[in-house]
């Protein structure tokens, strides 16, 4: 489906709560499922892709009993007893849940039922195309047997007993440290994840929960001994700020715009885009209020102004991902030039954003630069026009908010893709004001 998106003439405003964290929503699924006995989940996000997350836990034996909560799922998940499943694993767009499961699954050869078994791993066109490696390679050190196309989906996964091993990464990515870490936590020794920057920790956060002992050396080096068995529990999701991101940007943007930002996760390996937006002259006051499991959790309050240009250091890029087709739209309206690099990993996410960013914004007759690992953008008025989100969720909702802001209507191209993190996105976005409208 298309999606329409018109330039608006009065200011956003109101309360928004974002919906459960997807980062969250996915180590949730696991570890309930992985957890003997009975476990609970409030707010679990209903996207594609932590549902299908879900629903590969359920087809590894574990029970998950769904009821709609006020914010996303309530879900009571009885687990530990799981079993091969009886066909392969569909992932649809979600590299998260691929990746993580590959490190569950590749270490299981020592339970009951799993020796001998074979598991297929597979995905939708977009998912076939991210590298695998990058997991299997670490993984494969440990004694791990998986069978790849190339280094890519699908993958098929043969449990084994795996050894402890320490991991020395050349690149920061939450999703192989925590790959790593689950596999370790049924292998025999430590396992030891180091990194060259700080990257999201929710895996280490969320683990202490199921009873398990986690050692950090510092910002960038964990270990997890293995044999811990995982304890069940009851558990909360925190909204998620990279999909709050999208709203946050639109109330920066609007002249006038007042929002109030509730219950978001407020992470400090998660907040990137937030110093980013302060690098370019945003007007937010954000407040933690508690704390979720180890996750702080607060608001954010936003007010419309004017956004300058900046040069995005490479130290806040693993910090804010996610975040980028956004804050590369951010450039686009804002005044001046904003520059980035050493944002490579960019190419290898739903599609490759920078690419996809830089020709979509081109259209809009925005001047941007496209470089190997980044891109330049010189910031200003923002044309209407059609756009192709290239199948990619995170470039569909940000051109919807440049709507609101362009010179004319934009019209955003197979913009459905949206539905795989936040399908409640028009329905928010036009709750505060704005005017987005499905188009048959």
């Amino acid at each position: 489906m298309d999606l329409k998106s018109t330039p608006i003439d009065t200011p956003l405003a109101g309360t928004y709560r974002p919906p459960g964290d997807k980062s969250v929503s996915h180590r949730l699924a696991m570890l309930t499922g992985l957890a003997r006995g009975q476990s609970s989940i409030r707010g679990f996000l209903d996207s594609e892709d932590t549902l299908n997350t879900a629903r590969a836990m359920v087809a590894l034996g574990a029970t998950i009993d769904w009821t709609r909560g006020d914010h996303g799922w309530d879900l009571e998940v009885h687990g530990g007893d799981l079993h091969p499943p009886e066909g392969p694993l569909d992932f649809g767009n979600s590299g998260t849940g691929y990746r993580l499961m590959m490190g569950v699954l590749s270490a299981l050869g020592g339970e009951a039922g799993w020796a001998g078994a074979s598991i297929r791993l597979i995905g939708d066109r977009s998912l076939s195309c991210r590298p695998m490696a990058r997991v299997i390679d670490p993984l494969s050190a440990q004694g791990a047997v998986i069978e790849s196309s190339d280094g890519h989906a699908p993958v098929t996964v043969m449990p084994q007993r795996l050894r402890a091993k320490r991991h020395v990464l050349n690149l920061a990515s939450a999703q192989v440290k925590s790959a790593l870490l689950l596999a370790g936590l049924s292998a025999k020794g430590t396992t030891t994840v180091e990194e060259p920057a700080p990257s999201r920790d929710h895996t280490e956060r969320l683990l202490p929960a199921f009873g398990v002992e986690v050692i950090r050396h510092g910002p960038t080096q964990v270990s997890v001994e293995g044999g811990q068995a995982l304890r069940a529990g009851h558990h909360e999701v925190p909204g998620d700020i990279s999909s709050a991101a999208f709203v946050m940007a639109a109330g920066l943007l609007v002249p006038g715009a007042r929002l109030e930002i509730t219950q978001v996760g407020l992470n400090p390996t998660r907040d990137g885009f937030l110093t980013i937006c302060r690098a370019m002259g945003a007007t937010y006051q954000a407040t933690i209020d508690r704390r979720v499991g180890d996750e702080p959790v607060g608001r954010v309050d936003v007010q419309g102004g004017s956004l300058v240009g900046a040069t995005i250091a490479p130290e806040w890029v693993p910090l804010a991902i996610d975040e980028f087709p956004i804050i590369m739209g951010l450039a686009a309206a804002a005044s001046g030039t904003t520059t980035l690099s050493q944002a490579e990993e960019l190419r290898v996410k739903e599609s490759d954003r920078l690419a996809q960013m830089c020709s979509q914004l081109e259209r809009l007759g925005v001047n941007v630069i496209e470089r190997p690992d980044g891109a330049v953008i010189q910031g200003g008025e923002i044309d209407g026009g059609e756009v192709d989100c290239g199948g990619d969720h995170r470039i569909a909702m940000t051109f919807a908010v440049l709507g609101l802001v362009a010179k004319a209507p934009i019209v955003i191209r197979n913009a459905h893709w949206m539905q795989t993190s936040y399908p409640g996105f028009v329905e928010d976005m036009n709750a505060l004001g704005a005017r987005l409208e499905w188009l048959a």
